[in-house]
């Protein structure tokens, strides 16, 4: 009767201590890129020229050109407006997303074919966004409070010494189960994001380079690649031009302002 009391306490024992590392990783992970969101916060308004280069599976390149306005919010999700400006088909195609920490982004997008402005719903926000391969979703802030973290471990990548961090989407309709995120050690970026879809296969992997520091406070990348392996397309966006606090308010993104954004 002893030696079974004694089992059972030391299986309590143990399973008590496993849970207090889950709880451990998780909140570690959490920590890791909370730091990383600190690093890219405090910039106000921004205002971007950007060339998105479409790449299909033989080699040969697309290429648009867009600008985009980004407006930061307290106490809630960030404010973006992405608007193409060639090619003619396309020209005045505009999205506008209104980041929520918890609940869903509200997203539409302006089609000057038919003058109409169109909202996007959150079942429809993981598929192809005109081709290219960033989804809705992927070009929506990644607010800290979406998902759920387990750090992973440590590992190097591009001759960085990084942590590997599990995050997984709170959002029932979000097109990946888990994304695996590599945030380098040194200034808390990330480098490199594994998206995997809704039956858990490796979907694409996303890559962030050329990193600068803006007014001695937060950091943007120059250049995302957006690779997707089940279909062998790539998808590049490379920032030409970037200003901040420009003086943007809450009045430039507004559905008015992607009917007037062409």
């Amino acid at each position: 009767m002893f030696n079974l009391l004694k089992r059972f306490f030391l299986f309590i024992l143990i399973l008590n201590f496993n849970s207090f590392l889950v709880g451990d990783q998780n909140n570690y992970g959490l920590e890791i890129l909370k730091k990383t969101d600190k690093n890219m916060s405090g910039y106000g308004d921004s205002q971007s020229r950007l060339v998105m280069q479409l790449i299909n599976a033989k080699g040969e390149i697309t290429e648009r050109s867009m600008r985009s306005k980004l407006l930061e919010v307290e106490d809630d999700g960030d404010k973006s407006l992405f608007v193409f400006e060639s090619p003619r088909a396309i020209k005045g195609t505009a999205l506008l997303s209104y980041a929520h920490k918890v609940e869903p982004d509200d997203q539409w997008l302006y089609i000057p074919a038919i003058k109409r402005v169109k909202r996007i719903i959150s079942k429809n926000k993981s598929g192809p966004f005109l081709g290219s391969e960033f989804s809705v979703e992927d070009l929506s802030f990644q607010e800290i409070e979406k998902f759920s973290y387990k750090y992973l471990r440590d590992e190097q990548y591009n001759n960085q010494d990084c942590f590997v961090v599990e995050r997984v989407p709170l959002d029932p309709y979000s097109g990946y189960t888990k994304q695996l995120v590599w945030v380098d050690k040194t200034n808390y970026l990330i480098q490199k994001v594994e998206l995997f879809d809704r039956k858990a296969f490796h979907l694409k992997s996303q890559f962030f380079r050329g990193y600068k520091r803006y007014l001695s406070s937060f950091w943007r990348p120059g250049e995302i690649e957006m690779i997707n392996h089940q279909n062998g397309k790539s998808t590049i966006l490379r920032i030409e031009e970037q200003s901040f606090q420009n003086g943007l308010t809450d009045s430039d993104f507004t559905q008015n302002s992607l009917k007037r954004s062409k």
